[in-house]
């Protein structure tokens, strides 16, 4: 299986150097749309056939394998089966908790949570959200999803004004994704999360994946890390839903099956290098 190249110069010269010295690298990936199919029920969401074993054999190869998400860092384990990856770091809530060796640390949510938690569903009620329409309690944020909707778009647009209110009264911050708006903390994001862990691991390159509106401050972290020497290839998890992340990433697959397709072919490379 050939190695899939970026279309990138960036993206080339951080592949190169990711095969030259992979003990360098630090893999970080998404979980929704990137590890796992986006599904209408979160909580029956699954990673892709293989994808965490694969994980488990780029860990053994690389510096490092990280998960950063918005997920609580405990459901994307529990979900994932992640503890079968050896030393995986997981971040959760965008940054604001750490999963490592079945520990995890994390601050007490801002009060606004709990203000959002209480009005939110009668917010849902006074505004006419169509069925479908429904509430997941993330536990530090909750998100709005309109995927079962009979016209999910246009529920979500509907909606947006209304949540943008509770959340500027919250002093939380409202973030879009696939199908879905998640009222939050402000002050962390993917980006900052990412720049950290790199930071703290002291990666010479850094790979990171995703498929969401989400991902963008890590993908745009990924570039702000080339201007401080570190080699960086973003790779978009394309879907129909998010096409824009194309524009701005170095490698495109297609789902998390494409994904599942390069990282097969980036361990066989780093082996092949070694032999």
């Amino acid at each position: 299986m050939s190695l899939p190249q970026p279309s990138t110069d960036t993206g080339r010269t951080a592949l190169e150097a990711l095969l030259e010295k992979p003990s360098g690298l630090l893999a970080a990936f998404d979980f929704d749309g990137t590890l796992a199919p986006v599904v209408e029920d979160p909580e029956a969401s699954a990673p892709y056939p293989g994808i965490v074993e694969q994980l488990a054999d780029l860990a053994g190869l690389v510096g490092g394998v990280a998960v950063v998400t918005g997920r609580p860092a405990a459901t994307a384990v529990r979900l994932g089966g992640l503890e079968r990856v050896p030393g995986i770091t997981v971040l959760g809530h965008y940054g604001a908790e750490r999963w490592v060796d079945g520990r995890l640390l994390a601050a007490d949510p801002p009060p606004g949570v709990s203000l959002v938690r209480q009005e939110l569903p009668g917010l849902l009620e006074r505004t006419g959200a169509p069925e479908g329409t429904w509430i997941e309690d993330k536990g530090r944020s909750l998100a709005v999803h309109t995927r079962r909707a009979a016209e999910p778009e246009a529920a979500l647009a509907m909606l947006i004004p209304h949540l943008s209110e509770l959340a500027e009264r919250a002093d939380l911050q409202l973030e879009p994704g696939r199908l879905v708006m998640e009222i939050r903390p402000p002050g962390v994001d993917k980006g900052e999360a990412l720049t950290a862990l790199v930071t703290e691991r002291q990666a010479d390159t850094v790979l990171f994946a995703g498929d969401d509106l989400g991902d963008l401050p890590a993908f745009e972290a990924v570039a702000q890390l080339r201007e401080r020497g570190v080699s960086g290839l973003s790779v978009c998890v394309h879907s129909s839903e998010v096409a824009v992340l194309s524009e701005v990433t170095d490698l495109l697959v297609e789902g998390p099956a494409g994904l599942s397709e390069l990282l097969g072919s980036l361990i066989g490379a780093i082996r092949a290098q070694r032999s």
